[in-house]
């Protein structure tokens, strides 16, 4: 029917094809006021294919429990989709015997070696599966094998973390879960804070294994581990690689993947073995890693030239024709770049600026010459904007934010989202939170949506343009789009040159962690007096020796202090004397001229 449609054009297609074919229609639909019936038509049945193709996937590589909890879920889908899928005859005959299966104790052939995996790694007395033929073999490691050992099982579904980590509570094995912050149906996830704990009781030995998704594969601090087993094995070579990496730090460690034959495991395993092999290939060609780098700092170079010459135009309000603006688009790439453009007669005149340190020279002529500085997100440690924004000359520093990205002022903070996390946000209902704490923290908060396939998801159009609309207009959050991540970069260092024109570089960043220390307390508070930023506030307590001389100080006094001008002192004041009147009402009579 898909064919017959021209949605695909052979039946021989995989799981990539499909989710492109998605994609298009979603974008057909999302771009079209009066999308024809077709298209409403292909999405339910691609849809049915990508369940039916996860389904497959589920038996074949986890399990029929997995299976089994993925059909419950199902059930609860009211889309046409899902209702045709249980009402097919095959489908429903699958569902039967998967039920029985469970009933009558069948699990995946994985489950039973991962038990005997785990159970001989940690020496367990009761490990009765073992052959008579390896228990000389057995106790020769025992000895051998140090005490204390620390394993780490990953798998891609909660619901196979679930199974497994029941399975090991019967077998007497000392497991902890491990999984993200998002919540699922009576499943809560799990916060920072408990993570944490988890995290530290594994590494002082209260759990011996611990049972993690995929969250556990970067950005967290997981002690080094003796072994690592994957449970399936995943097509990423970054993502196998980070795996791997969580043993053998100090020590000699070992990574175990289970495959189970004739399935997509195999795929999966070959494909990032491959991959790894060509990326390392590339690392050793010279060639292919110098033209890699030109190509790379080429296209940043062209992203930033691009965004300053369009936010030039846009600040005179000039509108260029196509043929004006490819002329303009040749000069920037040829190295000549625009940096002043008067009008005369209708006529634009350009200076030209013939090398690459006059860029620099020309993106902070008004910083005094000062390197633009960005603090960015602890979590946003191995983002590919951060690669780019040193790329292009920007300072980077990491601390952990309670708001936003990236930091560039006071009063400017970035929140970045790809157009699939924004979407995400919008399912788990993250969006509104961190739209509600950007917009308490800061005067001028930007959301920054990179990526063109917004509508290529399952969420309706609809619900997504909802979305924007009421994070620029309830949040007041100004929302920049972006092509890729060099194009994000571009945009955050023009953002920063901006906001850090003629200022300093110095930026209260907004952390969870509020300040311990005395000398910390004494900042804190008055850094929050208004236009007081971190070298004010020092300087204003070195002359006025406490808080309370600070608070105490008249309009001529503060004024005395470099930095503080008389609409700043008449600003502290104002604050420091007005009454508290929160608690009146506001005039409701109140109408819009």
């Amino acid at each position: 029917m898909l064919k017959n449609l021209k949605v695909i054009k052979t039946i021989s297609v995989n799981k990539l094809d499909i989710l492109k074919s998605r994609g298009n229609i979603q974008n057909r639909i999302a771009r079209a006021t009066s999308p024809p019936k077709e298209c409403y038509q292909a999405i339910s049945i691609l849809s049915a294919v990508i369940n039916l193709q996860h389904s497959l996937e589920l038996l074949e590589t986890q399990g029929v429990a997995t299976f089994n909890k993925y059909v419950s879920r199902l059930r609860k889908k009211s889309t046409k989709a899902a209702k045709g899928l249980l009402m097919d005859v095959d489908f429903s005959k699958a569902i039967m015997l998967s039920d029985q299966a469970e009933k009558n104790g069948w699990e995946h052939p994985k489950l039973k070696k991962l038990m005997d995996i785990l159970k001989e790694e940690l020496d367990i007395d009761d490990f009765k599966q073992i052959k008579l033929i390896n228990k000389e073999k057995k106790s020769e490691n025992k000895k051998n094998k140090p005490k204390g050992r620390k394993i780490i099982v990953f798998t891609h579904f909660r619901d196979t973390l679930e199974m497994i980590h029941q399975k090991c509570e019967k077998e007497g094995i000392n497991s902890v879960k491990f999984f993200g912050q998002g919540s699922r149906e009576r499943e809560k996830g799990l916060t920072q804070t408990e993570q944490k704990k988890i995290i530290k009781s594994f590494k002082v030995g209260t759990y011996d294994v611990l049972l993690s998704t995929s969250v556990a594969e970067e950005g967290i601090d997981i002690p080094s581990v003796d072994l690592v087993i994957l449970y399936e094995p995943v097509p990423s070579e970054v993502r196998m690689i980070q795996r791997r990496g969580r043993t053998g730090r100090k020590d000699s460690g070992n990574m175990k993947v289970l495959i189970a034959k004739g399935t997509r495991d195999e795929s999966y395993y070959w494909a990032s073995l491959n991959k790894e092999k060509r990326m390392k290939k590339q690392l050793i060609d010279k060639d292919a890693l110098k033209n890699l780098n030109t190509k790379s700092l080429d296209k940043i170079k062209e992203e930033e030239v691009n965004s300053t010459i369009i936010g030039k135009k846009a600040e005179i309000g000039i509108v260029l024709d196509d043929e004006d603006f490819s002329k303009v688009q040749d000069n920037e790439i040829s190295g000549n770049i625009d940096n002043d453009i008067n009008i005369d007669d209708g006529v634009i005149k350009t200076q030209d600026i013939n090398n690459e340190n006059d860029l620099d020279q020309f993106s902070n002529k008004n910083n005094k010459n000062n390197k633009i500085l960005v603090y960015v997100d602890s979590r946003e440690g191995n983002s590919t904007v951060l690669r780019a924004l040193d790329t292009i000359n920007v300072e980077v520093t990491i601390k952990a934010m309670s708001a936003g990205d990236y930091q560039v002022s006071d009063d400017v903070a970035i929140e970045r989202k790809t157009a699939k996390d924004f979407v995400d946000s919008i399912v788990d209902k993250r969006l509104y939170k961190q739209a509600r704490t950007m917009q308490e923290e800061f005067k001028k908060p930007i959301l920054i949506l990179e990526g063109d396939d917004l509508y290529s998801g399952f969420l309706s159009p609809d619900a997504i343009r909802g979305s924007i609309a009421s994070i620029a207009i309830d949040f007041g959050i100004s929302i920049i789009p972006t092509r890729n991540p060099e194009d994000t970069a571009a945009m955050i260092k023009r953002i920063a040159i901006r906001e850090q024109s003629g200022k300093t570089t110095s930026i209260q960043i907004r952390t969870e962690r509020k300040p311990v220390n005395i000398w910390e307390q004494q900042l804190f508070i008055v850094e929050s007096l208004p236009n007081v930023g971190p070298v004010t506030a020092k300087k204003l307590l070195e002359k006025f020796v406490t808080v309370n001389g600070v608070i105490n100080a008249s309009t001529n006094e503060l004024q005395e202090v470099e930095g503080i001008g008389k609409k700043t002192a008449e600003n502290i004041k104002n604050v420091l004397d007005s009454k508290y009147l929160y608690f009146k009402n506001e005039n409701k009579d109140k109408k819009l001229l």
